[in-house]
């Protein structure tokens, strides 16, 4: 219990930029629950699947209280989210079964050079053509695929590539990041269940686990993140879509030169 007010914190802080950007918030939770796992005395082999599984499962939830704020101010895409969902799906088993066949740091390289573009054309404004749109069915299948494969040999969040994505098809910005929010379930989802799977015959699990997921921590957090998720989406409907497009393109910047320092 003692460690409680720190799982609150954590979920206050990811349910705001859930609502506001439409993360899911894993490449800030991870390092502070991994910070938390080791303080606390958890088994040290399985603190890292314990703090990934945990913060799969706990985007479920936030997940879900970020798109019913941004639904209620109209500002999802569902006919973009079952368009894209399959493909999601698709790219999430196809992430999980390549990720030990490529090589880390010239994956991580690449897709830094990628996020670095998108982040500096969305802080310079950049705008597409006008006439660009989304594409057809399969067009959604090979963009989703992409997005999560990526996404999961990355370890991020999908809507670090959706929210460029959309932009780039002409998709206004909070459509985008609401639309982003939605995304981020089926990819929690399938994540979480491996988490579950593989964890159930780990040895050494502290009491309270199911599978690598840590059942206290993802009850404080989930908690403080639905509360604060609507927050963070009334907000993101106040300020200016420049605005929005900078606080993104700084996260964006942020996820890519972590990902950089770890593997350094």
């Amino acid at each position: 219990m003692e460690w409680l007010l720190g799982y609150l914190a954590i979920g206050a802080v990811v349910g705001f930029f859930a609502g506001l950007l439409g993360i899911g918030g894993g490449a800030i939770m991870v390092p502070l629950l991994v910070m938390l796992f080791a303080a606390q005395g958890l088994p040290k082999a399985n603190i890292l699947h314990l703090a990934v599984g945990t913060a799969m499962a706990t985007i479920l939830f936030t997940s879900v209280s970020s798109v019913r704020a941004h639904a209620s101010r109209g500002a999802l895409r569902w006919d973009i989210a079952r368009k894209i969902t399959p493909g999601i799906l698709f790219g999430a088993v196809l992430g999980s079964f390549l990720a030990g066949n490529f090589s880390t740091f010239g994956f991580a390289v690449f897709f830094t050079a990628f996020v670095f573009f998108a982040a500096t054309s969305m802080l310079l404004d950049k705008r597409p053509k006008p006439s660009r749109e989304l594409p057809g069915v399969l067009g959604m299948f090979v963009a989703g695929t992409v997005i999560s494969g990526l996404s999961a040999l990355a370890a991020i969040g999908g809507a670090v590539m959706t929210v460029p994505f959309l932009l780039y098809c002409n998709v206004p910005m909070l459509q985008a990041i609401g639309t982003a929010a939605a995304i981020g379930f089926p990819i929690a989802l399938g994540g979480s269940i491996g988490f579950v799977a593989t964890g159930l015959s780990a040895a050494q699990l502290p009491p309270y686990s199911f599978g690598y997921i840590y059942l206290p921590a993802l009850a404080g957090i989930t908690v403080a993140s639905m509360l604060l998720a609507p927050l963070g989406a009334a907000l993101a409907h106040r300020l200016p879509t420049k605005r929005l497009k900078q606080i993104f393109a700084v996260l964006l910047y942020f996820f890519a030169a972590r990902m950089l320092v770890a593997l350094w």
